[in-house]
């Protein structure tokens, strides 16, 4: 993909999502959701939160801005978003000044957040109220809060050079832009890898190789000076912290009291009593003196895998204590990982076995464990019941991975009417990420452990990766079904809705969407002890009227009392919090649940039908199938005669084109094998040839009628048959359901479906269906 595509799919992603909201949605703040969460993959910030607050002066000029913030767990940092969004078809430049007057309006809102009088200004409804009022009155962040990232979020290029740090009110600030080029690399890459040169932070790094000579990997012993670790920990702080251990393991970078003392009161010592880290490279380049002493100079993608907390602490000392830390030694092992295929298995690998003590392994984080797998395959072979006035089945797509969605969509959509009925089936807003899937799941019911609720609300409110964490450990089904699948969809349907009835602003309940949407669908499943109809939800695809009256009542109950009894209202903090559920799930408010009868569960309830792995596996097999065979044997055979001349494409898959050539002429069935390598050959034109199957589009080249007037049974004719009976209904909803299974390819079309077919479209014909 060209930087030039990756723009055309980002506006048209955010055009999709803003028509696909109910609410609508401003395109700058859909924009910044995305460049935020490209930047929480890459493990660059976490537990983001969107906001929008502009304040302008008497002459409408802009004084501060805020797109969106993060806030660390333990206030150590605070991360701050501008948006310049351009709504260009062209990628556009953005300029130093431009770029400056976003930086500035930034500034300002930071300044006036750290002090109380700006709080007293703002409506509690305002959805920067929590922030600025934790930024005020939050004790624990004047005490730990060093370092604020200011981050200019941009869908142009930005040409000029504006990284640079400051202090602002006492606190080290750190600008960066993230640019349309950035963003790109971050699609492509996951994450830009940080490279140091250990000179630009005061000398070559003495080390020791390891007398272990083999294709995998190096490994050296290092001595880091402490000075040293604190000025790249400042510059690249939690991003040097591999982001899945981080994000999962705890590694939360808290300040160990024992770590601080011994570095204030006996720097001398710390070698002795201290582990040391456990770190990852890329690759590193040696240097070597006179003396024969080898020198680390620089290294690529260094990555902190154990040691987070000894690296914080020694920051943090340095930092905040103000205390000299160029006598602290931190002893290293440098584990560089020589091979490139092999090299995100074996850092994971490194990180969960320096890391035994979490409960959560890295194997567990992995998008290959078991549990993933299994949801993407029910997931694309589930098809969710058609909603009303639709005869078109949809799936809910699990996106194990990211870019799993847009591969899919460029995989099965090889022609633009493909592209439009792969929308058509898998709407964007029907996405499931593992993030989601454990925010809705966990949102339903409470786990205990020990008298510990490990499971509820409050774990909901604390973030995406802190919620999935437990998730892991506590609410993850080890083997997943059709049926867990289904009630994961319905939560999802159950936590959109009250989401949507909760509204934004200016037509919202307030500004606490992401706490009260989570205590209220806990709310309404404890009151109700967890009957309600999770099934029926899945059938309709919808929420009843009857319910979402209850849960906009209980949406503002839920909003009001924690607003009452947040303690100093730091709403936020106070969610949070296991004792403001506690409360909260005591509490009866004035709701009717009498009304909701109809939602709950009863001795009519239909008989759930659990679908064997088997039959999963064979219901994706057949998908593979049918989009190999929808490529034309022209095309089968372009591929082996331009093959030279792709990326990508081995000897071996070159030859592989023209063997699934000949055994789809013969009509034969393709071998697993044969399956495989398709799907591999597809991928790599896919990426290296944008339209090289846009002349491959099935439905292009048919006839509407055939030589004796009567109507061609194709997907083309089948799905004007589809719309115009939707509208005159002369067939049964069965009948119906029957057509449109073959025009959108649901069911595959053969002599006996179109002999059976023709028999409906005479009694079309006769009530003046015409082509």
């Amino acid at each position: 993909m060209t930087l030039q595509s990756f723009h055309k799919e980002l506006l048209q992603e955010i055009k999709t999502t803003q028509l696909a909201e109910e609410e609508g949605g401003m395109q700058e703040q859909i924009f910044t959701q995305i460049a935020i969460d490209l930047l929480s993959e890459a493990g660059e910030t976490e537990n983001a939160r969107l906001c929008f607050d502009r304040k302008e002066d008497s002459l409408g000029r802009t004084m501060h801005k805020l797109n969106g913030y993060a806030l660390s767990e333990n206030y150590e940092t605070l991360d701050l978003f501008v948006s310049g969004f351009r709504s260009n078809d062209e990628i556009v430049t953005i300029n130093k000044q431009e770029t400056e007057t976003l930086v500035n309006q930034v500034e300002k809102f930071f300044r006036n957040a750290v002090y109380k009088e700006y709080v007293n200004d703002l409506e509690e409804s305002s959805e920067v109220f929590d922030l600025a009022h934790t930024l005020a009155e939050v004790e624990e962040v004047k005490e730990f809060l060093s370092r604020v990232n200011i981050y200019v979020l941009s869908n142009a290029t930005c040409k000029s050079d504006i990284n640079y740090n400051k202090t602002i009110s006492g606190y080290s600030v750190f600008i960066r832009v993230i640019d349309i080029e950035y963003l790109f690399n971050l699609s492509d890459q996951s994450r830009v890898p940080i490279e140091l040169n250990f000179k630009e932070y005061g000398d070559l790094l003495p080390c020791l190789k390891a007398p272990c000579n083999n294709e995998d990997y190096e490994s050296y012993l290092i001595l880091i000076p402490g000075t040293i670790l604190a000025n790249v920990y400042e510059e690249y702080g939690s991003r040097l912290l591999e982001q899945n251990v981080r994000s999962f393991l705890q590694f939360t970078g808290k300040i160990n009291k024992g770590i601080r003392e011994t570095i204030k009161t006996k720097p001398h010592m710390f070698l002795a009593y201290n582990n040391g880290i456990a770190a990852t490279a890329e690759s590193v380049e040696i240097v070597e003196d006179g003396a024969g002493q080898k020198s680390i100079s620089w290294a690529k993608d260094f990555q902190i895998v154990n040691g987070g907390q000894t690296t914080a602490s020694i920051y943090h000392t340095w930092k905040k204590d103000k205390v000299d830390v160029s006598q602290i030694f931190v002893q290293t092992k440098l584990t560089v990982v020589k091979k490139r295929d092999n090299f995100g298995d074996i850092v994971n690998r490194i990180a969960e076995y320096a890391n035994t003590q979490n409960k959560v392994s890295v194997s567990d984080l992995s998008s290959n464990k078991p549990f993933h797998v299994e949801m993407e395959k029910i997931s694309r072979s589930v098809w969710a019941p058609p909603t009303n006035g639709s005869n078109i089945q949809t799936r809910w797509f699990y996106e194990r991975a990211r870019g799993q969605y847009k591969n899919a969509r460029a995989k099965e959509g090889l022609t633009p009417k493909r592209r439009k009925a792969f929308d058509m089936r898998n709407p964007r807003s029907q996405m499931l990420s593992k993030e989601l899937l454990a925010k809705y799941v966990n949102s339903f019911g409470e786990v205990t452990e020990r008298g510990k609720i490990v499971i509820g609300p409050h774990i909901v409110v604390r973030g995406s990766q802190k919620n999935y964490a437990q998730f892991l450990n506590y609410n993850m089904p080890k083997n997943p079904d059709n049926i867990f699948f289904e009630d994961a969809v319905a939560k999802a349907i159950v936590f959109k809705g009250a989401e949507r009835l909760y509204g934004v602003k200016p037509n919202s309940i307030g500004d606490m969407r992401y706490i009260t949407v989570p205590y209220a669908i806990a709310y309404l499943h404890h009151k109700t002890s967890g009957q309600l109809d999770i099934y029926k939800i899945w059938l309709s695809q919808t929420i009843s009227k009857e319910l979402e009256e209850t849960l906009f009542a209980i949406l503002e109950y839920v909003e009001i009392f924690i607003k009452n009894n947040a303690p100093g209202s730091l709403y936020g903090e106070w969610a949070k919090k296991e004792e403001c559920w506690e409360k909260l799930r005591e509490k009866d408010f004035d709701v009717n649940f009498d009304s909701i009868k109809g939602d709950l569960k009863n001795q009519k309830s239909p008989k759930r039908k659990k679908i064997t792995e088997e039959e999963i596996d064979q219901k994706v097999i057949q998908q593979e199938i049918s989009l190999i065979k929808s490529v034309s044997l022209q095309k089968w055979s372009e591929i082996n005669k331009i093959g030279n001349n792709i990326n990508g494409l081995t000897s071996h898959l070159k030859d592989r084109s023209l063997n699934i050539l000949s055994t789809l002429k013969q009509g034969k069935k393709l071998s697993d094998k044969q399956r495989v390598d398709a799907l591999k050959i597809i991928d790599v034109l896919i990426n290296n040839i944008e339209d090289f199957f846009d002349d491959n589009d099935p439905y292009a080249k048919v006839m509407d009628t055939s030589d004796d007037g009567t109507i061609v049974i194709n997907e083309v004719n089948l799905r004007k048959i589809v719309e115009w009976d939707t509208k005159a209904k002369v067939l049964t909803p069965r009948e119906l359901q029957y057509i449109a299974n073959f025009a959108y390819r649901l069911k595959k079309l053969n002599s006996f479906h179109k002999k059976n077919i023709e028999r409906h479209i005479d009694r079309l014909l006769k009530a003046g269906f015409k082509l």
